[in-house]
């Protein structure tokens, strides 16, 4: 999801076989290249409920994920104020509602 000046769009898609953590870095790269394409790159949040990612962006590291964190790292260098939050799980609904809807859009 993705809120900013009034403007709000949800989108989901279904993913190649991966690995959870690998789902959650191409999520969020997925959301930062929706930010772009919507043409938002002022100021942006990025919340996940993934403490992976959020420990990638703060370290700009993540031992068992470089390619993933250099391609995160590449489109979040991007924006000129970027931040970052972690969420719950049971605090993030909406995201967890889309990303049921991917895992079933193959079926």
């Amino acid at each position: 999801m993705i809120s900013a000046t009034g403007v709000h769009d949800q989108t989901h898609q279904a993913l190649p076989p991966m690995t959870n953590h690998e789902a959650e870095f191409e999520a969020a790269i997925a959301g930062l290249l929706r930010v772009q394409a919507l043409g938002l790159s002022g100021s942006v949040a990025l919340y996940t409920d993934s403490k992976l990612v959020i420990s990638a962006l703060d370290k700009r590291y993540a031992k068992h994920y470089a390619d993933y964190v250099t391609k995160l790292l590449a489109v979040a260098d991007q924006f000129s104020s970027l931040f970052w939050q972690w969420v719950p799980d049971h605090q993030n609904h909406g995201a967890h509602d889309l990303a049921l809807q991917g895992l079933h859009e193959d079926k």
